[in-house]
């Protein structure tokens, strides 16, 4: 997949290099940079792709893209996905995931060329959800988050019957690697133009089968953990949401913006857009999103800009402490949802700021 520039922009030469290294429990996880090869970078970005994604081939529009606007870009294949080691998408535990991030993370955050760089999260569907994970372990380590359709919960349009989760529940510790959870193809749901949605298809690195059992319930679990917590997002963030995403819902993203606690949040919806906003729109699209992110980067990397202050917000009374979310009898959380399509009927076609700026 190529990278693409903003309109006016000059494109950096792109460094392109590979590296495995183990995670705490023994596991080889392959990592991946993007690097201007002729300048210092502007700041670090981190790339958490989605579900059955991984770095090397499906975000190497995004690496490409980012590296050639002058950001240092590195990528980590989860365990079980991409070229890294373990079950085909088999998330055990997702705080074990999303412990291996963070270490690989700050590993690079620590190296001495980098360590006066401003930090960013960059996170696709389930990769939004573990940057903001990585966020609630430190909040102030990250300078702030590009969230592509992120993952908080689980859209009712793809999540399983109440009484299926129950059944599934029950029997989680004994077939957990089972790929018994009933799906619908999410890459023709996610991916708008055919022959990008067609070559997504043919990477062999992305896993296509049924979601695992275990995986399936430890992503309903924290979908509904991030849900219930989102007054606790401090850090300064960027949300992008495609109107016509049936994936995740982007009802999630508006209240993430609405709950968040930051003094720092942009929201923008893309009227007609599907899930895949920087790999399965037509190339003007994925242009038009690009230029969006790599502004609001650029902004917030600028040293004249002064880094907003930091937010720090108390616990809901009736937000859980821990991040493991107990599910009911019916297998939904102990709390009142939010009901479907409460907030976009007046936010056609907008963007919202919420910035000191």
């Amino acid at each position: 997949m190529m990278g693409f520039a903003p309109k006016g922009e000059m494109v950096m030469e792109v460094e392109y290099q590979e590296e495995y290294v183990k995670s705490s429990t023994g596991v080889s996880l392959f990592t991946c940079r993007w690097l201007p090869a002729s300048s210092s970078c502007k700041a670090l970005v981190f790339l958490c792709h989605g579900y059955g994604m991984e770095c090397s081939g499906f975000m190497k529009g995004c690496g490409t893209t980012l590296a050639g606007a002058g950001y240092a870009v590195y990528g980590i294949d989860y365990e079980g996905h991409g070229r890294s080691a373990g079950a085909r998408c088999y998330i055990k535990k997702f705080d074990g995931l999303v412990a291996d991030c963070g270490s690989f993370f700050k590993s690079v955050c620590g190296q001495e060329q980098h360590r006066a760089k401003r930090r960013f999260l960059y996170g696709e569907s389930m990769g939004g959800a573990v940057a903001l994970l990585l966020h609630r372990r430190d909040p102030s380590f990250w300078d702030g988050a590009v969230l592509v359709a992120p993952m908080c919960k689980i859209s009712e349009k793809v999540k399983p019957h109440p009484l299926v989760i129950n059944l599934l529940t029950r029997v989680e510790d004994i077939i957990p690697k089972w790929k018994i959870v009933p799906t619908k193809d999410v890459i023709d749901s996610a991916f708008k133009d055919p022959i990008k949605r067609e070559e997504i298809r043919s990477n062999k690195l992305i896993y296509q089968g049924k979601p695992r059992l275990k995986t399936a319930l430890e992503l309903l679990r924290t979908s509904i953990s991030l849900e219930l917590r989102l007054g606790e997002v401090t850090l300064p963030f960027f949300v992008l949401h495609g109107e016509a995403d049936t994936v995740t819902d982007p009802e999630v993203s508006r209240a993430l913006y609405d709950q968040a606690a930051s003094a720092d949040k942009t929201l923008k919806l893309y009227p007609g857009m599907w899930h895949g906003l920087t790999s399965g729109e037509p190339d003007r699209n994925v242009e038009t999103v690009f230029a969006d992110i790599v502004g609001w980067l650029d902004r917030r990397s600028d040293p004249r800009h002064a880094a907003p202050a930091k937010v720090v917000a108390s616990p809901a009374v009736d937000s859980p402490t821990s991040d493991c979310v107990r599910l009911g009898d019916e297998g939904k959380p102990h709390r009142r949802r939010r009901q479907q399509g409460r907030f976009l009927f007046t936010w056609r076609g907008r963007a919202q700021h919420h910035s000191p700026m």
